[in-house]
């Protein structure tokens, strides 16, 4: 059987949340910064540590054992997504672009997709988990304080149940 994408091996579509933060830096520096897996260990505590390249993927070990990750090619539209395959085989696929906002910032989003057979508060924890990452990569590429010891503004806390906000919004979950 040909591999088909995550996307399109369920008959029902998985509901999603997405997340987002503004990098305070320009989009082509973002970009250039994310499609390094070599620079995940900065900010990614779920696959980070430990990335190593084999081959055509790069591997890690993760809560549950080796994990291959497979990255988008390089590209000039802002892609970054990467399909994670889990030590049981399990693909997930993990959309994610930057775009710019004006010449010095740009914005991240990352698409989380709920698992089958993923329960309420596991995702929630999962989403919980990402934006602490990506709140990581948002102050890890902020500017140092200026001469005058101002720093950059911090980052606003992540929402406390991003699941509880969309079902509270009407949103399916």
């Amino acid at each position: 059987m040909a591999h088909r994408p995550f996307w399109r091996r369920h008959v029902r579509p998985l509901p999603v949340l997405v997340l987002h933060v503004t990098l305070p830096v320009a989009a082509a520096q973002a970009y250039a910064f994310l499609a390094d897996p070599r620079n995940m260990a900065q900010w990614a505590s779920g696959l980070g540590q430990g990335l190593t390249q084999e081959g055509g993927a790069w591997v890690a070990e993760g809560e549950t054992g080796k994990v291959s990750i497979r990255f988008a090619e390089p590209n000039p539209y802002g892609v970054l997504d990467h399909e994670v395959t889990l030590p049981g085989g399990t693909r997930v696929a993990v959309p994610m672009r930057v775009v710019a906002n004006g010449d010095a910032a740009s914005e991240l989003t990352f698409i989380l997709f709920r698992q089958p057979g993923m329960d309420d508060k596991k995702f929630a924890e999962d989403a919980q988990w990402v934006m602490r990452d990506l709140q990581t990569l948002q102050r890890l590429l902020s500017p140092p304080a200026d001469s005058a010891g101002q720093a950059a503004a911090p980052a606003p806390d992540p929402p406390k149940s991003p699941v509880g906000r969309y079902r509270s919004a009407g949103l399916p979950v």
